[in-house]
C-alpha cells in the first residue's frame, strides 16, 4: 500500500499567470490524473502567505468552504466533477493586486498528499490611462469605475504621485475628508455621490492650472490598511493649441487694440502676471507684480503704450490694452501667470495681426496735371523717420524720399524727379500724402509709403492703387466725299524730343495709319492704303498738338483710330482713341412723268478711284436687282438684269472723272424705286456708297401705250395659255380729274388692268 501511495503522488513545478487588475476573473491551472482525482477524498487550495492560507476546498460531495479566509468569500469556484474528471483548475473573480502570490492545488486522500501544484499569481495595475485637457475647460474627470458594492469600510485615496507627492481627496468612513487635503486642492475636487455602492470611484477636478498636470493614482485600502484595487491616471494640462491661439485684427493706425484673457480660478494674490511677445522675437511687453505694474521691466518700445485691469486678480480679467498701433506690433503675445515658486499657472497666447489699411484705388484721367496720392496718420511719429514713397507694381521704382528733415532728390528714380512733391513739416501734422505731378500713363501701379525708425524697423504703412485710365473715346463724323478730317489729340504733358508717336486703325482691322518717330513722319513704316492721305503738325511734341488730318475719305475709313505715345523704351506714355464715321451722303430723291426718254441717277465723287474698282448700281428689291455694273473701264452687260439691258448706261470715262451717274432710259412705271451706287476695291471691300430715290408717275397717255403694250405681249403668247374675251370699259367722271379703266375679261372672270388718273 505504501508503495503504491509513493508511486500514485505527483509533484508540479509553479506555473505563471498574470492579469491587469479590473478583469473579471482569472483561473489558475491544476490538471491531475484521474486515477489521483478520483482515488482523492478532497482538493485544496491554499494561499500559504496567509495567516489563514485555505482559499478553496472541494469534497466528493460539494465545496468545503468552512476554513475559507475572508477576503476570498464569494469570489473562488471549482468544476462541480473536478474529482472524477481531474480538472482541478480554480477561478478567482475580481483579482486584486494584493492577491498577487504563490497558489498551491493539493489533492489529498484522508488527509495524505496525492498530488501538489503550485500556481505564481501576479495581478498588476492596469496602464495608466491618460487623460488631455486644455487649460480654459472648467473641469476635468479622472475616471476610476470598478465593481459595486464593495465593504463599508474602506477608504478611497487619490494622490498625485508625479512630479510631487501630495494627498488630492480622501473619502474614508462614508464622507469627503478635506483636512486630509493638500491645500492646493480644497474646494477644487469632488467624487460622486455614494461611491462604495456604484464602484464609480472618478474624481472631479474643477479650476485646474498649467501646474496641475501629473500622474494620479486612486488606491483603495480595506481596514487592515492592505490594498484592494489601484488605477493611475496622467492628467496633461495643456496650453490651447496653435489652432486655438485667439487671432486679433486690426487696422493700423487705430488707437488700441485689447489682447483677452480673462480667467475662473480664484488666483492668490502673490502671482505674477507677465504679458510677453513671443513671435516673430521675445521682448517683455508688460509685468504685474506684488499688486503693482512694473514698468522698468518692460522693453523700452512698450513703455507708456500699455494697461491693465486696476485690480485684475479680483476681476479675473488679465487683458491688456496696447495704444499707438504699429504694423511692428504684429505677433505673438502670450500671458503667464506664475505662483511664489516661480511654477505656472496659467497661460493663453493672442495672435495679434496689425494689417495695412485696405488699399485703396485712385483713378484718374491721362493729361491731367496732378493727383495727391492721400496718407494722414494719427501716432505722433519722431523726427528721427524715413519716409519713403515707392512704385511696387508693375516694376520697382523710387518714388520719393523725405529722411533727416528734408526731401532727397537723388534717391529718386530718374523719371519721377521733378514731378513729385509732399506737405511741408509732414512728420508734425501728419501728413505724408504725395503730389504726383505731369501724369503719364506709365504712372499707372501701386504706390506704397513706408515709415521706417532710425533702426529701419517698420512703422507704418499704406498702399495706393494709382489708374491712369485714356481720355474717353472721342467721336467724329463726316459725310463722304469731304475733302479730309482732322482726328484731334491736344495734350498737356511735356514729352522728350525721343518719343515715338503712332497713329493705327485698331477696329475693323489692324493698320498702321501714320508714325512719328525721330522728329519725323515715317511713310515706309505706313500700310499702303495711307500712304499719301495722313498729315500732322510739323512740331508736333513742341506744339503739343499730335492730331491727325486723313484726306480722300472713303467709306472703308469708318473705324477706331488710336494714338499711342511711346518712350525710348517702348513704354505707353499716353494713349487717346478716335471712332472716324464715314457716312453715306444724304437720299437723293427724284421724280420723274412715265413716258420721259431718260433719266439721271447722279454720283459724283472726288475719290481717287484707281482702275480695279468695281462700280455697281442695284435695285434694293427683294432680289437686289443688278441694273448695270461698270468694271475695267466698262459696262458689263452680261451681269445686268434682263429687264435693264439697253436701257442703263454709265459714262465711259467715270473713274477718270469721278461721274458714277447712271442713265436710266425708256422709262416705265416698274421703274420706281430705290437705286444704290456702291464702288467696291479689288478685295470686294466698300469704298463708297450713294442711295437715290426714283419715283416714276403716271399718266394718261402712258397708261395707255403701257396698257397696248401689254396686250401686244399677251397677243403674241401661245393660244393655250389662257381664253381671253376681250372687252374694253372706260369710265369717265367728270370733276376735276379724268380717270379711265381698262378691264381685261377672261374665261376665269374680269381682271383689272389699270386706272389712270390725269386732272383734266
Amino acid at each position: 500500500m505504501l508503495m503504491f501511495l509513493l508511486l500514485a503522488f505527483v509533484s508540479q513545478h509553479a506555473s505563471g499567470v498574470e492579469v491587469e487588475q479590473g478583469v473579471e476573473s482569472v483561473l489558475l491551472p491544476c490538471q491531475v490524473p484521474v486515477n489521483v482525482s478520483m482515488s482523492s477524498t478532497a482538493a485544496v487550495w491554499d494561499q500559504e502567505e496567509l495567516t489563514k492560507p485555505m482559499v478553496h476546498g472541494r469534497v466528493k460531495s460539494g465545496d468545503d468552504l468552512s476554513l475559507q479566509n475572508d477576503r476570498y468569500t464569494n469570489r473562488t469556484s471549482m468544476r462541480a466533477d473536478a474529482l472524477q474528471t481531474g480538472d482541478l483548475s480554480l477561478t478567482l473573480r475580481n483579482p486584486t493586486v494584493s492577491d498577487s502570490g504563490t497558489y498551491t492545488c493539493t489533492a489529498r486522500k484522508q488527509g495524505q498528499e496525492l498530488s501538489r501544484t503550485e500556481v505564481q499569481l501576479k495581478v498588476t495595475v492596469p496602464q495608466s490611462e491618460f487623460v488631455e485637457v486644455t487649460q480654459g475647460v472648467k473641469s476635468v474627470l479622472l475616471p476610476f469605475k470598478t465593481t459595486p458594492d464593495l465593504s463599508e469600510d474602506v477608504t478611497v485615496e487619490w494622490t498625485r504621485t508625479q512630479p510631487k507627492l501630495m494627498t488630492v481627496h480622501v473619502y474614508e468612513s462614508g464622507n469627503n475628508q478635506p483636512h486630509k487635503q493638500d491645500q492646493g486642492y480644497r474646494g477644487r475636487t469632488e467624487m460622486k455621490e455614494d461611491p462604495l455602492r456604484t464602484g464609480d470611484f472618478s474624481l472631479t477636478l474643477k479650476d485646474f492650472y498649467l501646474t496641475d498636470s501629473g500622474r494620479y493614482t486612486c488606491t483603495v485600502y480595506n481596514k487592515d490598511g492592505n490594498v484592494l484595487l489601484q488605477k493611475s491616471v496622467t492628467l496633461a494640462v495643456r496650453v490651447p493649441p496653435p489652432e486655438w491661439v485667439e487671432v486679433l485684427v486690426v487696422t493700423e493706425g487705430e488707437e488700441s487694440a485689447l489682447l483677452p484673457f480673462k480667467t475662473t480660478p480664484d488666483l492668490p494674490q502673490d502671482v505674477t502676471v507677465e504679458w510677453t511677445l513671443t513671435e516673430p522675437k521675445p521682448m517683455k511687453v508688460h509685468v504685474y507684480e506684488s499688486g503693482n505694474n512694473q514698468p522698468d521691466k518692460q522693453d523700452q518700445d512698450y513703455r507708456g503704450r500699455t494697461e491693465m485691469d486696476e485690480d485684475p486678480l479680483n476681476t479675473k480679467d488679465l487683458s491688456l490694452t496696447l495704444k499707438d498701433l504699429h504694423l511692428t506690433d504684429s505677433g505673438v503675445y502670450t500671458c503667464t501667470v506664475y505662483n511664489k515658486d516661480g511654477l505656472m499657472l496659467l497661460q493663453k497666447s493672442v495672435t495679434l495681426n496689425v494689417r495695412v489699411p485696405q488699399t485703396k484705388m485712385l483713378e484718374v484721367t491721362q493729361g491731367e496735371r496732378s493727383v495727391l496720392l492721400p496718407f494722414k496718420t494719427t501716432p505722433g511719429l519722431p523726427q528721427d523717420v524715413t519716409v519713403e514713397w515707392a512704385l511696387t507694381q508693375p516694376k520697382s521704382m523710387k518714388v520719393h524720399v523725405y529722411e533727416s528733415g528734408n526731401n532727397q532728390p537723388e534717391k529718386q528714380d530718374q523719371d519721377y524727379r521733378g514731378r513729385t512733391e509732399m506737405n511741408e513739416d509732414r512728420v508734425k501734422n501728419k501728413d505724408l500724402s504725395l503730389t504726383l505731378k505731369n501724369l503719364r500713363f506709365t504712372d499707372r501701379g501701386v504706390y506704397t509709403c513706408t515709415v521706417y525708425n532710425k533702426d529701419g524697423h517698420m512703422l507704418l504703412h499704406k498702399s495706393l492703387i494709382l489708374s491712369v485710365r485714356v481720355s474717353q473715346t472721342e467721336m467724329v463724323e463726316v459725310t463722304q466725299g469731304e475733302t479730309s478730317v482732322l482726328l484731334p489729340f491736344t495734350t498737356t504733358p511735356d514729352l522728350p524730343e525721343d518719343v515715338t508717336v503712332e497713329w493705327t486703325l485698331t477696329e475693323p482691322q489692324q493698320m498702321k495709319v501714320h508714325v512719328y518717330e525721330s522728329g519725323n513722319n515715317q511713310p515706309d513704316k505706313q500700310d499702303q492704303d495711307y500712304r499719301g492721305r495722313t498729315e500732322m503738325n510739323k512740331d508736333p511734341l513742341t506744339a503739343k498738338d499730335l492730331s491727325l488730318t486723313l484726306k480722300d475719305l472713303c467709306l472703308t475709313d469708318c473705324g477706331v483710330y488710336t494714338c499711342t505715345v511711346y518712350n525710348k523704351d517702348g513704354l505707353m506714355l499716353l494713349q487717346k482713341s478716335v471712332i472716324l464715321s464715314v457716312r453715306d451722303n444724304e437720299v437723293g430723291v427724284l421724280e420723274v412723268t412715265q413716258g420721259e426718254r431718260s433719266v439721271l441717277l447722279p454720283f459724283q465723287t472726288t475719290a481717287d478711284l484707281r482702275q480695279g474698282v468695281r462700280v455697281e448700281w442695284t435695285r434694293s428689291d427683294s432680289k437686289h436687282t443688278k441694273v448695270c455694273v461698270f468694271q475695267k473701264s466698262q459696262s458689263q452687260a452680261d451681269k445686268q438684269h434682263q429687264g435693264y439691258r439697253g436701257r442703263a448706261e454709265m459714262d465711259e470715262d467715270a473713274l477718270r472723272t469721278g461721274d458714277l451717274s447712271l442713265t436710266l432710259k425708256d422709262l416705265r412705271l416698274t421703274d420706281s424705286g430705290v437705286y444704290t451706287c456702291t464702288v467696291y476695291n479689288k478685295d470686294g471691300h466698300m469704298l463708297l456708297q450713294r442711295v437715290v430715290t426714283l419715283s416714276v408717275r403716271a399718266t394718261l397717255k402712258g397708261a395707255m401705250a403701257d396698257m397696248l403694250a401689254r396686250l401686244r405681249r399677251r397677243r403674241r403668247a401661245p393660244k393655250s395659255e389662257i381664253k381671253v374675251e376681250k372687252r374694253y370699259v372706260c369710265r369717265v367722271t367728270v370733276v376735276s380729274v379724268f380717270t379711265c379703266e381698262v378691264t381685261m375679261v377672261t374665261a376665269a372672270g374680269p381682271v383689272q388692268m389699270s386706272s389712270v388718273s390725269e386732272d383734266v
